[in-house]
């Protein structure tokens, strides 16, 4: 129900949702898929999408659609799929903007889970060997002909993250890494996250193993960051909770200093959702809550919004739909009055839009813990 896209069409946006393969049967490798069709061995879902993609820019003139104005959209793995495509070569030319909401991510400290994958053929075939064993299947053949249920319950069974594939065909290499080295299509992006998704923490059991972490990530820039975590003036926990960090908001701030640095003359908007959620369970800006805000549905949802949601909703689908008009989030609420100004995000500029009681664009600076993550991340990638 949140993805019901009446209130973007009725903004005059032509909305275009899609399904596509999940799990193993959209992201599944082995040797015999490979041999028997190397133009296509991997990432089926993607595929999918592409498919799609294309169908949209054959067809939506019939629609209303002008096929040279696309924008792509998804959010968590749709988010990391939007950035697939903006890496893909396949894709070439089938869209001019995205969005990416809560799926642009980074790692930062050791034994953090790797979402999004981006195995290597080789080693993603060699998972499908051992799942096929899994399954009792001893061919390819024999794999097709097990019921899709039976697949799918063993596939949960087997409890594996199957994600995007470096398969030098339709995908080159990790998104976040294609798009920081300039290697990926230039397209105007608005991307965010929620305030409390996806944080980033050391994984230490006492001050010792912290200095130690630092030491291993950060080199002679160590003794910077343990005071930038507060290590001397602090307790453990507190030292642990300072080193806490947004995974999300890490890698829009490397795109939007790769983009300055790599001379990419266009636009970025950054916003961060940081809305009270009413309801019993006083569930703080959760992962996916934002969708009821930016598809205006939040009269679908049990929770009781009041009128400041509503407000904001409105606002936001605003936003969303001028963005996918014309690539500039900006524009007059229903009202007839301007709606707060969302400037792009710049290095010089390194602000959001915050969505929290109301929208409102905010010009503080990220926090030093950040800054000084995203200029060590910099001085590696020299």
């Amino acid at each position: 129900m949140e993805f019901d896209g009446e209130r973007i069409a009725r903004r005059g946006i032509v909305v275009v949702t899609l399904n596509y393969r999940l799990n193993v049967f959209g992201f599944l490798c082995h040797p015999g898929i490979s041999k028997e069709a190397p133009e296509a061995p991997a990432n089926f879902g993607h595929l999918d999408q592409l498919a799609g993609t294309q169908w949209v820019k054959r067809n939506i003139a019939a629609f209303g659609g002008d096929p040279d104005n696309i924008t792509i959209g998804g959010q968590s793995a749709g988010g990391g799929s939007v950035l697939a495509q903006i890496g893909s070569p396949q894709a070439e030319g089938l869209f001019q903007k995205a969005i990416i909401q809560s799926g642009l991510m980074a790692t930062i400290y050791p034994n953090e889970r790797r979402l999004g994958m981006y195995q290597s053929l080789a080693e993603a075939e060699q998972e499908g060997v051992k799942f096929f064993e899994f399954l009792g299947a001893s061919s390819l053949a024999a794999a097709r002909r097990l019921e899709a249920r039976y697949v799918l319950d063993k596939a949960l069974e087997y409890r594996r993250f199957w994600g995007t594939v470096v398969d030098n065909v339709y995908c080159l290499g990790n998104g976040l890494e294609r798009l920081v080295q300039n290697q990926a299509r230039t397209v105007p992006l608005l991307c965010g996250h929620t305030s409390s998704e996806f944080f980033s923490t050391p994984r230490v059991n006492d001050m010792d193993e912290l200095k130690s972490v630092a030491t291993q990530m950060f080199g002679e820039d160590a003794e910077h960051y343990l005071a930038v975590c507060g290590v001397e003036s602090s307790s453990f926990d507190e030292a642990v909770k300072a080193a806490s960090v947004s995974r999300i908001e890490y890698a829009i701030r490397i795109i939007g200093r790769a983009h300055a640095e790599n001379g990419r003359q266009i636009p970025l908007y950054y916003y961060n959702f940081d809305a009270e959620i009413p309801g019993w369970d006083n569930p703080g800006t959760f992962h996916s809550v934002d969708l009821w805000f930016f598809f205006e549905t939040l009269a679908k949802c049990w929770r009781p919004f009041t009128g400041k949601h509503y407000d904001l909703a409105r606002q936001m689908c605003n936003y969303w739909s001028n963005f996918i008009r014309c690539g500039d989030p900006n524009g007059p609420d229903a009202t007839g009055d301007e709606m707060p100004r969302w400037d792009p995000y710049t290095p010089e500029a390194p602000f959001a839009m915050v969505f929290g009681d109301q929208a409102e664009f905010s010009r503080e600076q990220p926090s030093p813990l950040m800054q000084f993550l995203v200029d060590h991340y910099f001085k590696e990638e020299r």
